[in-house]
């Protein structure tokens, strides 16, 4: 019998035939030690805000019928002033995601200086960092939560194009303009772009994790893209081992194995210039992708979804035809 664990991290097995370490993450308990506190503090302040945008974004209904009756009666100064007074609240609302997108962004970047730096490596930061480990697998878990809400809400975009559309034709005169202090155009650009991706907080983390690899010139790449195949490979391993999922104390725990894994999977094929599909990957392709079809459809519909069109090398030449099959 093996030992309870109380790290988050734990090197169990290291056989020859598997390509390194097997880990089991217990993202259910990890606590930050005095040295992982700071970053700890500051990524935490992050993360409690990500539950309010969740559900945020799950209550966010659209104004799509007043928006129709006021294009199809553009004289009706009154269904005007309705569709406005209803666009309104909903933009400020999704000003505040963006901006939590911006703050997700300085978080994941302040964890992968600590998850990368030297001496250590990937594995060695894994095992001493288990809190941070888990805020970051707490990052992509929302994140890709976040996405596949927002691809079942497509009056996002609609009703940000009204508000667009409405301020530049400044139609409706002295009807809540102030809404322009909170929302001008230089900030309504820069949330249109956001909301134009189909997963906006991917498209965020992606570049984030792209950007800290160009900003840190002196930081080997293999830091940050083996921090990232460490990780997929940890939660695959947890996911198709009966003696580890066992001991998740609730269903959840398998799901939010399965989001940090293709969480980390997209961001390593963004950021290795030859992706995660080649043959020479340090990611087990074949195996992630068998242990997600073995889980209930209804579970792996969206992340098997984000394998297929967020990642960035899947339709190379490079990519094994199986690999590519096994997704289609």
């Amino acid at each position: 019998m093996l030992n309870q664990m109380g790290n988050l991290l734990k090197v169990l097995t290291c056989t020859e035939l598997d390509q390194g370490p097997n880990f089991f993450l217990d993202f259910e308990n990890a606590q930050p030690t005095d040295s992982e506190r700071e970053v700890w503090n500051q990524v935490n302040a992050v993360l409690q805000e990500s539950e309010s945008i969740l559900s945020g974004l799950q209550a966010y209904k659209g104004a799509g019928r007043e928006i129709r009756d006021a294009i199809q009666n553009p004289n009706d100064l009154l269904l005007q002033e309705r569709a406005w007074n209803s666009v309104c609240p909903l933009v400020i609302r999704l000003k505040k995601f963006y901006s939590f997108s911006l703050k997700l962004e300085k978080a994941l970047q302040s964890l992968l200086e600590s998850l990368t730096c030297p001496p250590c490596t990937p594995t060695q930061h894994l095992e001493k960092e288990q809190a941070l480990a888990k805020q970051f697998a707490e990052i992509l878990h929302f994140t890709l939560r976040f996405d596949e809400l927002k691809m079942r809400i497509p009056a996002i975009q609609n009703d940000f194009s009204y508000y667009r559309r409405t301020i530049s034709r400044n139609r409706i005169n002295n009807m809540n303009l102030d809404i322009e202090n909170e929302v001008n155009n230089e900030m309504a650009n820069r949330m249109s772009l956001f909301y134009a991706e189909a997963t906006p907080m991917l498209k965020t983390l992606s570049t984030a994790t792209t950007n800290f690899v160009t900003e840190n010139k002196t930081l080997p790449l293999e830091n940050t893209t083996d921090c990232l195949s460490t990780m997929a490979s940890v939660c695959k391993v947890m996911l198709e081992t009966p003696e580890y999922t066992s001991r998740f104390n609730s269903e959840d725990t398998l799901l939010f194995c399965m989001r940090v894994m293709v969480g980390v999977i997209i961001l390593y094929d963004h950021v290795h210039p030859n992706g995660a599909f080649t043959r020479s990957s340090k990611i087990d392709m074949k195996g992630c992708i068998k242990v997600l079809k073995e889980q209930p459809a209804d579970n792996v519909e969206g992340l098997l979804n984000a394998l297929k069109f967020t990642t960035k090398h899947l339709n190379d030449e490079t990519t094994p035809k199986h690999i590519r099959s096994m997704l289609q």
